[in-house]
């Protein structure tokens, strides 16, 4: 694999990862302000609670095989197969847990409405068992174009399904059907696109190899999913549902454009550092690139979201979500750190140490939930504020390992986002003042939005940052690359 892995390949395959993400997201964005104009706070409070069930047994289904088929160095059809009904299997077996837990979840948070919907929406597990291997594919021929076409085709009609059912006062139910969609649809176009199909093939001791790579990214994403999810299993079950459904709209909107960008670098660093993972050197410098062009995209973003907050969601979601402002901009705070944890965490990946990866996880959880039980009698807004903290925090200790595998200090890491992260800051400061001048609050809102990016742009200019000139260059290298 690693001959075929160029620099070449590498820029097209996340550009086509950004359009999917860009385009996908873009209209997943549309739709999400839309429906929430439509529903109501504890609507999603209630279909927030269903998630936390169905992402937990997803990581059997869908993480670490998939991943482990990426990261192999050489794969066959016996692999993809095996790991395929394996994942088909599991998700059959989750679905009859979750199908009889139903009633004692629902009961436990006073929610009747939770078991119906719980067991409609589990049934996506089946689905993810055959996108996992398709996108496991897909990653490793790096055929994102293909993704492309199927996440943004998924988004468009799941979207058009919940916002129809949504207009016709169906309530909770137009998320359900959203996922439900969103899910088909993906599968549905990449059966048609992606040349892989399961065979009648099975080898238990494939799946022994593979799972003792995998095993660890299983165990490693429970206990982050787990610890993740944690806090809204406690708001739901402390707070009325409408209070959760302001801290994951909160969330839902940084989180929306973070996974964009981070999403895209991280799906396409697997397969590109895992070609090289016997160079450091190659690994080290590739890693740096990432982290340093991830950063001036994705700082400006979160601090600029931080500012704008209030005339944001006054514009787009209507008054009756001002409460989730404080949660947006905490949740800014917290995922601006997500390309330092995504290159640290992927380049350990890549060099096949699941091991230390897994260790990472459990150390970053035990002070994770320290951090939570101390912030837990001080309210849902201090339970923000404390995953905050425990993303500066687990920026160092996702670090800490590359500074001996791949001798990249916490010194240069800092020195390579300190760009970014000092014109991003003055930027911020720079829009903020336009709240003095009282302005209604779309007109607001525009003019921050682009005062932001005129300055951003205009700073990087001026104080030559490297990566803008890289990124500038990069792109009309790729434009004429295209032409020809």
């Amino acid at each position: 694999m690693g001959s075929e892995v160029n620099k070449s390949k590498i820029l097209s395959s996340l550009l086509w990862k950004l359009l999917e993400r860009s385009g996908s997201q873009g209209v997943q964005f549309v739709v999400q302000v839309i429906l929430a104009r439509l529903l109501l706070p504890q609507e999603y409070g209630i279909i927030a609670i269903v998630m936390v069930f169905v992402l937990l047994a997803n990581v059997f289904v869908q993480s670490g095989f998939n991943t482990a088929l990426i990261q192999k160095k050489e794969v066959d059809e016996l692999d993809f197969s095996s790991v395929f009904y394996l994942s088909l299997g599991v998700a059959g077996l989750l679905y009859g847990l979750i199908f009889l837990g139903a009633p004692f979840i629902a009961s436990f948070y006073s929610q009747p409405m939770l078991v119906p919907v719980l067991r409609v929406v589990s049934l996506t597990l089946f689905i993810g068992a055959l996108n996992s291997v398709q996108n496991a594919y897909v990653a490793r021929h790096m055929l994102f174009k293909r993704l492309f076409v199927s996440s943004l085709g998924a988004v468009l009609v799941s979207g058009l399904v919940g916002i129809a059912m949504a207009f016709y006062g169906l309530g909770v139910w137009a998320l359900v059907a959203q996922q439900l969609t969103n899910q088909l649809v993906i599968a549905m176009i990449l059966w048609f696109t992606v040349k892989w199909r399961p065979h009648l093939l099975l080898s238990l001791k494939r799946l022994k190899v593979l799972f003792d790579y995998a095993g660890k990214l299983i165990a490693s994403a429970l206990i982050d999913t787990l610890y993740r999810d944690l806090s809204a299993l406690i708001i739901g079950k402390m707070y009325v549902p409408a209070m959760l459904g302001f801290y994951n709209r909160g969330r839902q909107f940084p989180e929306l454009m973070v996974t964009n960008i981070n999403g895209s670098i991280q799906s396409v660093m697997l397969p590109a550092l895992s070609a090289h993972q016997e160079d450091r050197k190659r690994v080290k410098e590739m890693m740096r690139r990432a982290i340093v062009s991830s950063s001036f995209l994705i700082f400006p973003m979160m601090v600029g979201m931080a500012v704008v907050a209030r005339p944001l969601v006054l514009v787009l979601l209507t008054d009756k979500w001002l409460p989730a402002v404080p949660f947006l901009q905490i949740a800014c705070l917290t995922y601006a750190l997500m390309p330092i944890h995504t290159a640290n965490l992927q380049a350990i990946n890549a060099m096949g140490r699941s091991d230390i990866f897994l260790k990472l996880e459990v150390i970053k959880k035990i002070y994770g939930l320290i951090i939570l039980g101390v912030s837990l009698p001080f309210g849902v807004y201090a339970i923000a504020l404390g995953q905050g903290v425990n993303s500066l925090i687990s920026s160092f200790v996702n670090a800490y390992p590359n500074k001996r595998l791949l001798n990249y200090s916490y010194r240069e890491q800092l020195m390579d986002i300190m760009p970014a992260l000092f014109i991003s800051g003055l930027m911020g400061g720079l829009i903020y003042g336009f709240y003095l001048l009282k302005m209604q609050a779309g007109l607001l809102l525009l003019v921050q939005v682009g005062a932001g990016l005129i300055i951003y742009i205009g700073l990087a200019m001026v104080f030559k940052i490297e990566c803008f000139n890289y990124l500038v260059t990069t792109m009309k290298q790729l434009l004429e690359k295209r032409k020809d």
